[in-house]
């Protein structure tokens, strides 16, 4: 199909199975070209002589069409992505062990205990932009806990942004199980161009390293 440049091609079986018609389909998704699938039976209507029948099983569809661009467009964010963390993990492992077992993930997050039940320092990634932060989630049963831990913190705020080196998000998150403590780094996210990806990991790491150790004193002292 590729070195003749077709943009149609047609599979004629006399029994179609399941396989046939998920080769096809898979083949629309993935494809700018139409793929059909047809059955071929002999039919005779009266004394008449044996004719071909030909039904279509399976072909293009629009809708096959945007599910395959959509299957697409997941797998090369899935690769783009675990491609940046390799590489922030890489510079993370000179600067903090805090992420130093932790292997590059497909996801938008990436993230590791801070010591506690259900208190993580996450890193974050979004097409254009990134964030890291302390997220606080002891699960369905820990709400009242997860904003107990928040406020505690919060009560040392002034102290913490002051190690940190600039203003923090407190997020408290009313009416939602979890809560955070973010900064959001703006130069940019996995779509940017890959040259620009060190700028962004030198940011995310450095970030990092100052929101460990701007709570750490804090998280320390809270009970298990």
């Amino acid at each position: 199909m590729v070195a003749m440049s077709a943009k149609t091609a047609i599979w004629i079986v006399a029994d179609p199975r399941p396989e046939h018609v998920s080769a096809i389909t898979w083949l629309n998704e993935s494809s700018s070209a139409n793929f059909y699938l047809l059955k071929l039976e002999a039919i005779r209507i009266g004394d008449s002589p044996p004719a071909p029948l030909l039904t279509v099983i399976v072909g293009p569809s629009e809708e096959g069409k945007e599910i395959g661009k959509t299957k697409q467009e997941i797998a090369e964010r899935y690769f783009i992505r675990e491609h940046f963390w390799s590489q922030l993990l890489d510079l993370a492992k000179k600067r903090t062990k805090l992420h130093a077992n932790i292997s590059p993930a497909q996801h938008e997050w990436l993230g590791t205990s801070a010591g506690k039940p259900g208190l993580y320092f996450n890193y974050v990634l979004r097409k254009n932009e990134a964030q890291v932060e302390l997220y606080i989630d002891r699960g369905k049963e820990g709400e009242k806990e997860n904003k107990e831990i928040f406020d505690t913190l919060s009560n040392h705020k002034d102290e913490i942004e002051k190690a940190f080196g600039e203003p923090l998000e407190w997020q408290r998150l009313e009416g939602k199980r979890a809560c955070r403590i973010r900064k959001i780094i703006l130069i940019g996210g996995y779509r940017d161009k890959e040259e620009t990806w060190p700028k962004i990991h030198e940011a995310m790491v450095d970030a990092m390293v100052r929101l460990e150790k701007s709570l750490m004193p804090y998280i320390n002292k809270l009970g298990n």
